[in-house]
């Protein structure tokens, strides 16, 4: 623990939150802001999986590769990159980016915001109680008066397979953290995890093999951005693998080479194998049974983040747990709304009086943005073309190619991308849009303005991107738009 906590009169407070990650900090902050009291429960560093083992440190791998990468596709500046990136220097920038893994920063600011940190394992106690044990010292009980507020995040799921646990893989932790680069990387699994750590790893100098089971990379996307991203991840020397999957492992006691053993009748042998298939949320141990919950279950919530079958309401899930999206950016984004919901219950205010306005408590999913940083980038809101079809929208595909646009091929010599749009023909307005290219991410949040917004689509004529930017693709499929709708009028 941070400080001491004292008698049981102190242990109580008005809201107490499992999870010191940005979820957790981010409801922590609303609810203070809303003038009530907060302790929050910490196991490991304050700052969470994000800060430490997934988003900054990945990211901050990511970006001198892509540095490099990006300046290696524009004739002048090709001329100018000589060698490869130096991997001690892209450790170190990472290592900066985490703080050397040293949460003295983040705890601060925890305190700044007048949150009591509780150091310790916190698990639920019955109804608003959470019993913390220490790494150090007796176990400590604290009460909440209002809610409690579960956001443990997630954790990476290795499949059950012969000597998966003499092979000792990686997951995202060993792949954020460790400062070697291993001569040769197997990759289980294309997603998020698995494209970034591939375009990471190889451009630091290791010799990657993802091995893919399905047909395609990133499978929750539109089929074309996981054909853009295997292309860009090959050119840059990457063996990619569909339709093939890992049957078994083996790896001596004393270390060296693992070897996976292949469902095509292939064997492949690495120095390290990265898992990057799946994740489970971390509720096997916090006490769930004690109020009526599955243990290691998804939180099923509300629009406001409030766990559904609790009784009285008080406990609230938010963030990896309740399974709505596994993002950051979308954890934040329900703990601001579940945090105002609390502090409106709490003051015995209807809902819609919250600070963020009358749809305040809405923790709304039908506009969740994502990106993957691989290189080439990928990003996209709201609904494929397929799941517009399955949700029985009537819809308008709209394509077109980014390389076609002024701005990108400024940007890139023989830029290669695509956008997409998803339209509603019968409301007229955008349910879905996807980029895939280099940069596409700064791209992102001007669809998740429209997708969210309900912007109708004759509207978006007025908003002129400018000359020339890769933003002017909007104008791009505002025209193939208009052109579609014309041939079928």
């Amino acid at each position: 623990m941070s400080d001491a906590v004292g008698s049981s009169a102190e242990n109580t407070y008005d809201v107490v939150v499992i999870g010191a990650g940005p979820v957790g900090q981010t409801a922590a902050e609303r609810v203070r802001a809303a003038g009530l009291s907060v302790a929050v429960v910490e196991k490991e560093l304050v700052g969470g999986e994000c800060s430490y083992w997934a988003c900054i440190p990945s990211k901050a791998l990511l970006r001198p590769v892509v540095a490099v990468a990006d300046a290696c596709r524009v004739d002048g500046a090709r001329q100018a990159v000589g060698g490869s990136v130096s991997a001690p220097g892209a450790f170190g920038r990472r290592d900066r980016s985490v703080a050397s893994w040293d949460d003295g920063g983040q705890a601060d600011r925890l305190a700044g915001m007048g949150a009591e940190l509780v150091r310790g394992h916190g698990r639920l106690d019955g109804p608003r109680r959470v019993a913390v044990t220490p790494a150090e010292g007796p176990p400590v009980v604290l009460t909440a008066r209002h809610a409690v507020a579960v956001a443990t995040g997630s954790d990476a799921v290795l499949p059950e397979l012969p000597g998966i646990a003499e092979a000792r893989p990686w997951t995202n932790r060993e792949a954020t953290d460790s400062s070697t680069v291993p001569g040769r990387l197997a990759i289980v699994g294309a997603g998020g995890v698995g494209v970034e750590m591939a375009s990471a790893w190889q451009g630091l100098g290791s010799s990657v093999t993802l091995l893919v089971r399905r047909s395609g990379l990133l499978p929750r996307m539109e089929p074309f951005v996981g054909e853009v991203v295997a292309k860009g991840l090959t050119e840059a020397g990457v063996d990619v693998r569909v339709n093939v999957s890992v049957t078994g492992l083996s790896r001596p006691d004393s270390g060296g080479p693992v070897t996976l053993t292949l469902s095509d009748g292939g064997r492949l042998e690495a120095d390290e194998v990265l898992f990057a298939t799946g994740r489970s949320p971390r509720t096997d141990d916090i006490g769930l049974e004690t109020v009526g919950l599955t243990p290691g279950a998804w939180l099923e919530t509300d629009e406001t983040c409030r766990v559904r079958g609790v009784e009285a309401g008080w406990l609230y899930a938010m963030g990896d747990v309740n399974h709505h999206a596994l993002l950051t950016h979308q954890g934040k984004y329900q703990a601001r709304i579940a945090g105002d919901a609390i502090g409106a219950r709490a003051a015995g205010q209807p809902l819609d009086t919250a600070p963020w306005g009358a749809h305040a408590t809405t923790a709304d999913i039908h506009a969740v943005p994502q990106v993957f940083f691989s290189d080439p980038e990928a990003a996209a809101v709201g609904l494929s073309a397929a799941q517009a079809e399955q949700a029985g929208h009537r819809v308008q595909v709209v394509d077109v190619d980014l390389g076609e646009v002024p701005g990108a091929y400024l940007y890139a010599d023989g830029y290669q991308g695509r956008a997409r749009m998803v339209v509603d023909l019968d409301q007229g307005h955008l349910l879905g849009v996807t980029f895939v290219g280099p940069g596409v991410s700064e791209l992102l949040h001007s669809a998740t303005v429209a997708v969210s917004g309900r912007i109708p689509v004759e509207r978006l004529w007025h908003a002129v991107p400018c000359f020339p930017s890769i933003s002017e693709v909007w104008l791009f499929l505002m025209k193939a738009h208009r052109d579609m709708k014309a041939h079928r009028g």
